[in-house]
């Protein structure tokens, strides 16, 4: 299984939190191959000089073309908040699951129709950099859930 997670954020190796996703890049090597791709262009840069809808279609233009041959799943704080069980059957039977992590400003509607699913972490704010670090735990409980390994309990 692959699990490829983009988001819109600029390439930083900060010190606090990308140690974080390497370990969980790392405990999660039995059970998939997860990467995280960092998105974020001059168009980007432009369009939040401009609007939110701007900014918003900016980030639908570089995430879209990663949506092929794959389970495409969007963050969304306005869609439906699952449970761990729920989440790891996101995993069930794929060969590889995208998610993707909008901007400042969220995500166009017309992307989220794209994808196959849209979930939320719930209606609080996080930075980008701790959603990363949420999402890629929550990922490797999946991940263990599905394989019966102790660490969800």
């Amino acid at each position: 299984m692959k699990i490829n997670i983009y988001i819109i954020d600029k390439k930083s190796k900060d010190k606090l939190y990308a140690p974080l996703i390497e370990h969980y890049i790392k405990i999660s090597k039995p059970f998939a191959k997860v990467e995280v791709f960092e998105l974020f262009t001059k168009d980007i840069t432009k369009a939040h000089d401009i609007s939110t809808e701007a900014s918003r279609k900016a980030y639908t233009l570089a995430l879209e073309k990663h949506l092929s041959g794959a389970y495409n799943i969007a963050l969304n704080p306005d869609s439906k908040e699952l449970d761990s069980f729920e989440f790891s059957n996101l995993f069930k039977d794929r060969g590889v699951v995208n998610f993707f992590i909008g901007g400042a400003y969220g995500l166009e509607s017309s992307f989220l129709r794209q994808c196959n699913k849209d979930i939320s972490f719930g209606k609080i704010t996080l930075s980008h950099k701790l959603t990363k670090v949420v999402l890629m735990e929550q990922v490797f409980r999946g991940l263990t859930i599905l394989n019966n390994h102790p660490y969800h309990k």
